[in-house]
């Protein structure tokens, strides 16, 4: 039941934040659900790795990269889901940060 409201949060937060990041296209709600899944996805699995790898560069740029590999994880999803459109690296980068302050505020009326 917490992982289906989890989707639903992150389906929420998904909406609200192409709603409000120019250069960012969901085509329907259906495709805000598939790019939350996708997005889940490739942040379980993908993202340590990255961030991992990533490690020396991210303690050089004092965590700075850590956007970067936000950004990436973006534009995976954003390739692998049709109906998901992103413009530009700016865009993602703002989308992402809705997505995750929308997610943790809407996130703690589940806890």
């Amino acid at each position: 039941m917490k992982l289906l409201l989890r989707l639903v949060i992150s389906t929420l937060a998904i909406i609200v934040a192409s709603n409000l990041v120019p250069g960012v296209v969901v085509a329907s709600t259906g495709t805000a659900i598939i790019v939350a899944i996708v997005l889940g996805i490739l942040n379980t699995f993908l993202k340590p790795i990255l961030q991992i790898l990533a490690l020396p560069i991210t303690i050089l740029t004092l965590g700075l990269f850590y956007f970067v590999v936000n950004v990436f994880i973006i534009y995976l999803a954003a390739s692998l889901v049709d109906g998901f459109r992103v413009d530009g690296f700016i865009s993602a980068l703002f989308f992402g940060l809705i997505v995750s302050v929308v997610s943790a505020i809407l996130g703690m009326f589940l806890d």
